[in-house]
């Protein structure tokens, strides 16, 4: 039985030996995933705009992008806003030398829905002055919040696709055709609840091109609204109970005795002895 253990443990020593060089050129010959291919990443910020409305660029929220091209081209880039969203859109704009303008510059920045119906800027500066010897200029435009439904006769922003446009309205014409350099961002945040209500659109408008916002077209389930009634209905059973509390017969007092009651002289209990 010795001689059996003995013999076996050798077998077991010479096929691990044998096996091990194998094993090792087994593994050198899997290859390693390297740092940059584990997991998805995202997608490479574009470098190019699209010169319309049908060429122009799909980039996500909080994305930045940039093009180069010549003062006077028409740059056009998209975006996708859903409902309950109040959307801003930034470029900045890398101006050409000084040496070689001859002069002033007025850039502008227009934001369109996904039905090409150009947007009013709540808030922002969409169109600004570049002096001669500026090197840069940047436009913001903060639209007002998308609804998830309009009338057809209202103006007002819906959830789906957002074109920006971006060129140069007034500048020497010397200077056209000079190397500029444009880089520009779309963000979205919550407008709150009090801009909730109404139907909801069948399908975003034009949207086909863009990503689905992270909330969706239609926006979330749960908004401010929300916290306002439930602390709402949580304030109003506290003051219930309180005025309840407040109003209701005082309870006498553990083990008093009530007050004795003065009799009239020349009364007194049946029983009572003088």
């Amino acid at each position: 039985m010795r001689t059996t253990r003995v013999l076996g443990a050798a077998l077991l020593a010479a096929s691990a030996l044998l096996l091990t060089p194998a094993a090792a050129s087994a593994d050198d010959a899997t290859p390693t995933p390297s740092a940059s291919g584990g997991g998805s990443s995202e997608s490479a910020a574009p470098t190019e705009a699209g010169t319309g409305f049908r060429t122009a660029t799909a980039i996500q929220q909080g994305q930045k992008a940039s093009a180069t091209a010549s003062t006077g081209d028409y740059l056009y880039w998209q975006f996708p806003a859903g409902a309950g969203q109040r959307a801003t859109a930034k470029a900045t704009v890398t101006l050409p030398e000084a040496k070689l303008r001859h002069g002033a510059a007025t850039w502008q920045l227009d934001v369109f829905d996904g039905l090409r119906r150009r947007q009013a800027c709540a808030s922002g500066e969409p169109t600004k002055r570049a002096s001669e010897t500026a090197t840069t200029v940047t436009l913001t435009c903060t639209l007002r919040p998308v609804r998830q439904w309009a009338e057809r006769w209202s103006n007002d922003p819906l959830p789906g696709a957002y074109y920006l446009r971006l060129t140069v309205a007034d500048v020497p014409d010397q200077d056209l055709g000079l190397a500029a350099r444009a880089e520009v961002e779309a963000t979205a945040e919550s407008a709150g609840g009090a801009h909730d209500g109404g139907g909801e659109l069948g399908a975003p408008l034009h949207a086909q091109s863009v990503t689905e916002p992270e909330d969706g077209w239609t926006g979330g389930w749960f908004s401010d609204r929300w916290a306002w009634t439930l602390g709402g209905g949580a304030l109003a059973a506290l003051l219930g109970v309180g005025g309840y509390t407040l109003t209701r017969h005082p309870r006498r007092r553990w083990g008093a005795r009530p007050p004795a009651v003065a009799q009239p002289p020349g009364q007194g209990y049946p029983d009572q002895r003088y």
